[in-house]
Formats: C-alpha cells, sequence, structure tokens
C-alpha cells in the first residue's frame, strides 16, 4: 500500500484524532512557467535544464520522504512509465490534469491577471496510459463572476465523469479569484463556501481524495474542519520567502487542522531540497518545531558545505502573513 492510501485510511477512520499528515512534492511547474519552470540552482546560480529538474524528482522520490510527487504528464510518462521509478516506492505519482488559463505564466503574458478559463492540455486517456498514473490534481480558480464560474463548473464536472469512467481519482486545488475587481473581501471565507457548495452535488464515487488551498489563516481553516473534517484540508506552500516562512506555515496550518500540504516552488529554491525535505516531513509529523527546524536546517548546510542565501537571524524571520 501506497503511504497516502494508509494516511488517507487512518484519517477517515478517526479524522478528530488523526496524526498522519499527507505531505507532496509538486515538480509540475513546466505546465505554468515555460523555461523558467525548472528554478536555480542555489549552489551554482545556473538556470536547471529540464533533465536536471527530473532529476531532482528521482532524488526526492529515492528518498521517500513525500506522500505524493506531482509532475507533469511528460515528467510522468518517462519517470512513472519508462523508468518505473514508482513501482517499489511508497510514494504515490500524480499528475496535473488541467492546466487553467491563470497559471499561465509565460514570459510577458498577462493571463495570470485576467479571468481564469478552464483549460485542459491532456486527456484522461494520456495520464491513465502514457503518463501510467491513477491521481489526477484538478483546479479551479473561481471568478466571483456567474458565468464565468458556471463554465469553470461545468468543465469540473466533465473532467469528474470522464475520470469515473477511465479510474482516475483527483484532488482538488482551489485559489481565491486572481483579478482585484471581483475579489471578496474575505477570500477564506469565499473559498469554503465554494468548496462547501461545489460539493454537496458530487456523490462519493467522484468526490476529490483531499483539497489544496491557500492558506487564509487559523479561522478560515478551522471552519472547514468543523464544517467536514472528511474533506481532508490541505494547504499549499506558495511562492519562496524565508526558510522560517515555509516551515512555520506548515506547522500553524497542521496546529489548525490541515491534514496536507504540497509544496512546490519552496522546495525548489531551497538550498538543499532534499534537506529541505528532511525538515517538512519531521515537522508534519510532529517531531520538532518550525523555528527549531530551521536552525538546524542552517547546521545541516555548513555540514554540507552550502552557504545558505540568507543569515540566521534573517532566515528566521516571518515575512509573511496568513490572514492574521
Amino acid at each position: 500500500m501506497k503511504s497516502l492510501d494508509a494516511k488517507l485510511a487512518n484519517i477517515h477512520g478517526d479524522p478528530s484524532g488523526a496524526s498522519d499528515f499527507i505531505l507532496a512534492d509538486a515538480k509540475d511547474a513546466d505546465m505554468a512557467f515555460g523555461l523558467a519552470a525548472t528554478g536555480v540552482d542555489a549552489v551554482t546560480g545556473t538556470r536547471r535544464s529540464l533533465a536536471d529538474f527530473r532529476d531532482q524528482v528521482r532524488e526526492i522520490v529515492r528518498q521517500g520522504l513525500v506522500d505524493i510527487m506531482l509532475m507533469s504528464v511528460s515528467t510522468s510518462e518517462q519517470l512513472t512509465f519508462d523508468e518505473r521509478l514508482f513501482d517499489a516506492s511508497p510514494i504515490t505519482p500524480a499528475v496535473r490534469a488541467n492546466d487553467t488559463t491563470d497559471i499561465h505564466a509565460l514570459a510577458g503574458a498577462v493571463y495570470p491577471q485576467q479571468p481564469s478559463r478552464p483549460f485542459r492540455t491532456a486527456t484522461i486517456e494520456q495520464i491513465r496510459g502514457a503518463a501510467r498514473v491513477d491521481l489526477g490534481l484538478y483546479s479551479i480558480t473561481p471568478a466571483n463572476d456567474a458565468e464565468l464560474d458556471a463554465a469553470a463548473l461545468e468543465a469540473y464536472r466533465d473532467f469528474r465523469l470522464d475520470a469515473e469512467r477511465e479510474g482516475l481519482r483527483h484532488f482538488l486545488e482551489l485559489f481565491a479569484p486572481n483579478v482585484p475587481g471581483h475579489a471578496p473581501p474575505d477570500p477564506g471565507s469565499f473559498l469554503n463556501d465554494f468548496v462547501a457548495r461545489t460539493l454537496a452535488g458530487i456523490p462519493k464515487a467522484g468526490r476529490p481524495l483531499l483539497l489544496k488551498m491557500p492558506y487564509h489563516g487559523p479561522r478560515a481553516l478551522q471552519d472547514l474542519v468543523a464544517y467536514d473534517p472528511h474533506l481532508v484540508p490541505g494547504i499549499l506552500g506558495g511562492s519562496s520567502g524565508t526558510t522560517y516562512d515555509a516551515f512555520f506555515l506548515l506547522e500553524d496550518a497542521r496546529r489548525h487542522g490541515a491534514r496536507a500540504a504540497l509544496f512546490g516552488r519552496r522546495i525548489k529554491d531551497s538550498e538543499h531540497p532534499l534537506t529541505f525535505v528532511s525538515h517538512l516531513r519531521a515537522i508534519a509529523d510532529g517531531q520538532t518545531d518550525a523555528r527549531e527546524a530551521c536552525r538546524v536546517y542552517h547546521d545541516d548546510l555548513r555540514a554540507l558545505g552550502i552557504k545558505p542565501r540568507r543569515e540566521l537571524d534573517n532566515d528566521l524571520q516571518l515575512t509573511q502573513q496568513w490572514g492574521r
């Protein structure tokens, strides 16, 4: 059994007392950022090639500390199908099943500032066949516009029906409306209601395994958990900041009811991704706190001969706020 399935079973068996925490790494940035998706190597200062980017996926899978590895279809085809990287791994391979226009972050593009439109590059047949996975991430960015959001929900309905026929499970990613003129005053409450309203009409066979949402602070997360802990609420890592930003985000969300977290850019942009992931795992499992993990991370970097981007005092600063 993959660790994801075991943890989901434990969470649903005792949602109020479950200590299991699902950790995912998002290596699907090539579906969004073009050539910049691979990031810059913290040691050499040069942009990684796609081959280097996929090497990082291989390393983290072999490390075995995350529960889900999210990839593009093309990366999954090579690693999951051609190389059979996940056959003996506890990690579940997954692919991005749709790529709405608000993530088309190309050089000079204004798509991310426009209302999101539903779009799928890969078919579910390709996901199940070429990518050889049974788990996909489906993403919705509501626009707070009746016509646009009805179209987005219709696209999600069509995806779910196709997924049920093809045996593809999914988890659901949601972002707050991305156009300032339509931004709700309380995005956390808006997304909570969007989730509750959307999932109320979906039978068990078509429901997402878990949710992936921005962390809008303790109140919004606790409201969602109190409504239905079986939704398996998860948070996304968001943009890179200090190391303490990342570690505190995970610690705080876990404390207030999150059962999953997906980190992408924060892992990719770290000085040493394998070490960074090991500390995320320790925080997710309640073995350490964010401040201590940050200190030990710096000790680990020194032992590896890697210079941190920031001095420890600066890296221990909380520079991002989440609904506070």
